[in-house]
């Protein structure tokens, strides 16, 4: 796959972010096809794939979708929960997908090593996305936040392959950016994420109380977090999480949030319990996140 050749996208999910990249995607001339269950796939096959979005307009697009990938494709975006990741990938065999580039925009850290072990080292191109993105019905995506960002970290991927992610990607109006560093860049959101969602989540509470309501608890929460992601050879800076925090629009919520307020299944454990974990395995004590983390599990 060079750079400057036509591609073949798959999108495994059509939640939020999934429904939101592919439709952006396709509106700029991508041949996407979604990768979803059967009604899902039936609902947009049907009737198309519709965005609502303050900052990038509304798109209404016709967009293809099947149960099981059976074609190559150069790219394959895993948008899906990691509560779903598991039953999910058995909808792409590892032969269906031939030498096509895996970007998974996942939260958490540990399912980099699940696609690795599945599709091979060097086809996963390691990657983190920053938007707020909901499926408020099948087909149907609001997006919140002034900004959709991805970051790309070249992994074991050769080098011209990750340039063609990158282009197509900011080709679809995606603010996308190459960094060097995998441990940073996933650690980077991890430690970001981590603190939001659990303390919104305990409370059931929007940005704007968990940082004025539940002040010292977001502190502590970003100093345990630090302190894990340095241990595990991404240096973070909790000053300048805080301040991120305090930029937020007061009303924002977390997709974990979101989906305690529906009762679906939540990733306390891809996204909490993954910082416990690596705390427990480089001997940092981290006591207000393994807490939140059982009293949400």
């Amino acid at each position: 796959m060079g750079h400057d050749e036509p591609r073949e996208i798959a999108v495994l999910g059509a939640g939020g972010v999934g429904g939101l990249v592919g439709a952006l995607l396709v509106r700029a001339g991508s041949d996407v096809t979604f990768v979803a269950r059967g009604a899902t796939a039936e609902a947009l096959d049907r009737d198309g794939l519709h965005v609502r979005s303050a900052q990038l307009g509304d798109l209404d697009v016709a967009v293809r979708a099947t149960t099981h990938l059976d074609s190559p494709v150069d790219v394959l975006l895993v948008a899906v929960k990691q509560t779903g990741l598991a039953d999910a990938l058995d909808l792409v065999a590892p032969e269906a997908l031939a030498d096509g580039v895996v970007v998974p925009l996942l939260n958490g850290v540990e399912h980099l090593d699940l696609l690795r072990a599945r599709y091979g080292s060097a086809r996963v191109l390691p990657a983190v996305i920053r938007v707020e993105a909901t499926r408020v019905a099948p087909g149907e995506i609001v997006h919140g936040s002034p900004f959709v960002e991805i970051d790309l970290a070249p992994g074991d991927v050769a080098a011209e392959k990750v340039e063609a992610v990158r282009t197509l990607l900011a080709g679809a109006g995606i603010t996308t950016t190459v960094r060097a560093d995998e441990a940073a860049l996933v650690w980077a959101k991890l430690s970001f994420l981590a603190p939001l969602a659990l303390l919104t989540t305990r409370h059931r509470a929007t940005v704007g109380e968990v940082r004025t309501a539940h002040r010292s608890e977001l502190e502590t929460l970003v100093a345990e977090v630090a302190a894990v992601a340095a241990a595990s050879g991404a240096a973070s800076d909790p000053a300048a999480a805080l301040a991120l925090y305090d930029r937020f629009p007061a009303g924002a919520r977390s997709s974990m949030e979101r989906d305690a307020e529906a009762g679906r299944p939540l990733e306390v454990d891809a996204i909490g319990g993954a910082v416990v974990r690596a705390a427990e395995r480089h001997g940092v004590a981290a006591p207000l996140t393994a807490r939140l983390v059982a009293d949400l599990s």
